[in-house]
This record gives C-alpha cells, structure tokens and sequence, in this order.
C-alpha cells in the first residue's frame, strides 16, 4: 500500500498540483498584503479617513461596553460583531486574484489556439489501376497509359 502511495504521490499530476497550490498560497498572501497595506489605505483616504479593517457592526456589546474604537478593542471585551469592513477587503482579494487567474487562463488559451500550418496540398496521387505515384493533375497515366477520371 506504501508503494502504491508512492507511485501515486509521484506522479506528473499530483506534483503539478502540489506546486500550484503552494505558489497559489503564497500569492494569495501576496495579494491579501498589497489590498490591505497598499489598495486600502490610499482608498480610505480618499472616503474620508475610513480604515476598512475597522469597518464593523456591534450585534452585542461584550464584557466592556462599547463603542468600541477599533474591532480589536470589541473583539477583546468579546463583543459579538459583523465585520464588513473585513470582508469588503476579502472581496477585492478575490477580485485581484480571479483578475490574476483569468489572465493566466487567457494566455494559455491563446497558446493553444495557435494552430500549425496547414499541411500542404498534395502534389501526386496514385494511379488506381497500376499504383504507380503520378502528378496529381494527370489525366493518363505514365506507366501503364491509362485514362484516368478527373
């Protein structure tokens, strides 16, 4: 069972797909840094100062109560929140990401699409009473002087 495992784990595909996952994981992180410490800041600012990941909606206060200052300070006194602002800045994660992708997707569909040239139209045919090779725009074989059909 351990070789089969083995030669199961080895193969093209499973390696293929180990290593996507691995670079996709790493570019979602990649990604989730350039929303949130790059895109956002400069978009908050631009609506007034709003910092996204603090963008939450109090359903019960917690231990201590609010309002609260930031959705860490409600997370520590427990309150129960509806963190929107997090997930407007998961949002544009995915549309950086699916952007990203369909690029990807894009190109190698463009690579497959580059059909090879034609094979190129044939110069003999083969005379069907002698089968000798003759022109293709003969009328009458050859070899063995036969008419032959157009």
């Amino acid at each position: 069972m351990l070789k089969e495992f083995k030669e199961f784990a080895m193969r093209g595909n499973v390696v293929d797909m180990a290593v996507g996952i691995i670079i996709g994981a790493a570019f979602g992180s990649i990604v989730s840094s350039l929303v949130a410490d790059i895109l956002m800041p400069p978009i908050g600012l631009l609506l007034g100062n709003v910092d996204f990941s603090n963008l939450f909606l109090v359903l019960k206060s917690g231990k201590v109560v609010g309002p609260y200052a930031a959705l860490a300070d409600a997370k520590a006194a427990g309150a129960v929140t509806i963190n929107y602002g997090v997930f407007v800045n998961a949002v544009i994660s995915f549309v950086i990401v699916a952007f990203a992708v369909f690029l990807l997707i894009r190109a190698i569909n463009r690579l497959k699409r580059q059909e090879a040239a034609p094979p190129p139209a044939p110069t003999t045919k083969v005379c069907p009473y002698c089968v000798s090779t003759i022109s293709i725009t003969a009328t009458r074989c050859a070899h063995c002087t036969s008419d032959l059909k157009a």
